[in-house]
């Protein structure tokens, strides 16, 4: 079935076939049509489905022709990375029309984005806590939304955005069209989604979520230490031709880093200490080839779509299977393939036990031919807490001594200096003769009498 059977505006259809897509996934097939029909929409899209086109196409198809000036569809997405992602495939889809996106996040500016609220751009994707910011103040009214998106759901449960959700839709119109997508359906997230939909379509509702058919999965079994070992002996043999590394914690995940990094591999990092400046570089990088490896944390587990990735190395197992099928989902996107192999030390059995229920099926073990499972490693991968925070300390102390210097170097600069002592006045020597009423001058040096 070909995109033009949609009834999709000849100018989109020029953008759709520009990006190279032939033809729709399963969940653009699903919940474009009643999407097209302006029906509100409940989808469980699993992660790398194609669910962003599903909701844009549809949207952009509904503006098109329309009098413009004023916002009138809102995605709302959890993370940065995601909003900028979904606003960049908008203008990718819309290139060809006169049709014009934002994006709304944290971490920048808000002076570009209220312009974009004060010109009326067609379509804004925020993040909640932003949107919410620019709602303080009265240039951010939304009277003419027609469409709102709620992207990943079940993310924004996990990070805990619902109550600003609830806040978000206080300030909007209550008759929209409303398309929800949900990678899974935990019970607030079903509960969100009553209170939001009327008469939805249901879409893959009861699909189980999975990983994607074209993802090969595997197992490490390996000790906690002999971790980066392991990582840096597959990129040795070039088995890794670009991956994206996640860690349980951010400091895990700077470890990775400065180790690869000394190992002269080219490598990025992205957690929630890195600023947004960081994070957009590092994606930017990591997509256009200049980095190989990613290394992150569950920031990116979502919303991050690398042209084929091809692998996806779980350096820590996740806690929750959710997260596990969302990390893997960077690989094998749009239907084609790619590797997803998890490093499992002993403590972590029980994490991947729970992964392989979810997914019903045990993942098979690999152990690397000629690699000394038995090693001493020449470092630790994680610094204990408590030498971390004495460093923390350190520096403070260091930073605040500084500090100190240089206020008393500033305040030395600054004090008033000593005013000179005027020089001593001479008596002003005269050859004008003597007033008649006084006597002549005394000599120069005597004092009067």
């Amino acid at each position: 079935m070909p995109f033009s059977s949609f009834g999709l505006h000849a100018d989109l259809l020029r953008g759709v076939k520009e990006l190279g897509f032939k033809r729709p996934t399963p969940i653009q097939l699903d919940a474009m049509p009643p999407a097209i029909a302006g029906k509100d929409v409940l989808a469980c899209a699993m992660t790398g489905s194609g669910k962003s086109a599903a909701f844009l196409l549809p949207i952009l198809n509904r503006l098109i022709g329309k009098k413009r000036g004023t916002t009138r569809a809102l995605i709302l997405t959890p993370t940065r990375e995601l909003a900028a992602q979904i606003d960049e495939h908008l203008r990718e889809l819309a290139v060809h029309t006169p049709l014009s996106g934002a994006a709304v996040y944290g971490g920048v500016g808000m002076g570009p984005q209220e312009h974009a609220f004060r010109s009326g751009v067609d379509v804004i994707v925020a993040t909640p806590g932003r949107l919410l910011d620019h709602f303080q103040y009265g240039y951010a009214k939304l009277e003419g939304l027609e469409v709102l998106v709620l992207d990943e759901a079940d993310r924004m449960l996990d990070m805990g955005f619902l109550p600003d959700i609830r806040r978000v839709l206080r300030h909007l119109p209550p008759k929209l069209q409303t398309l929800f997508f949900s990678a899974t359906l935990p019970p607030p997230i079903v509960e969100l989604s009553r209170e939001m939909l009327k008469n939805p379509a249901t879409i893959s509702i009861e699909r189980k979520s999975a990983p994607a058919t074209g993802i090969t999965q595997s197992v490490f079994p390996v000790s906690q230490d002999l971790k980066l070992p392991l990582l840096e002996t597959l990129l040795k043999r070039r088995e890794i031709q670009n991956a994206i590394v996640f860690t349980r914690t951010k400091h895990r995940a700077n470890r990775v880093f400065e180790r690869l990094e000394r190992h002269k591999v080219r490598v990025a990092r992205i957690h929630g200490n890195r600023s947004q400046a960081q994070r957009t570089d590092a994606l930017a990088g990591f997509k256009n080839g200049r980095y190989q490896i990613l290394v992150a944390t569950d920031i990116a587990a979502r919303g991050i779509d690398v042209e084929a990735l091809s692998h996806v190395v779980n350096f820590d197992v996740p806690g929750m299977p959710e997260d596990y099928i969302h990390r893997v989902g960077r690989t094998a996107r749009a239907e084609l393939t790619g590797d997803a192999i998890t490093f499992v030390a002993p403590d972590e059995e029980n994490d991947l036990r729970a992964i392989e229920r979810a997914i019903g099926k045990r993942l098979p073990r690999v152990t690397v031919p000629d690699f000394d499972y038995a090693q001493k490693p020449a470092e630790k991968l994680e610094i204990p807490i408590q030498e971390r925070i004495a460093a923390i300390r350190a520096r403070k102390a260091e930073d605040r001594a500084r500090a100190k210097a240089k206020a008393e170097r500033r305040g030395a600069a600054a004090a008033p200096a000593r005013p000179a002592q005027p020089p001593r006045p001479q008596p002003r020597r005269t050859n004008a003769p003597a007033s008649p009423n006084r006597g002549p001058a005394p000599p120069r040096g005597r004092r009067r009498p």
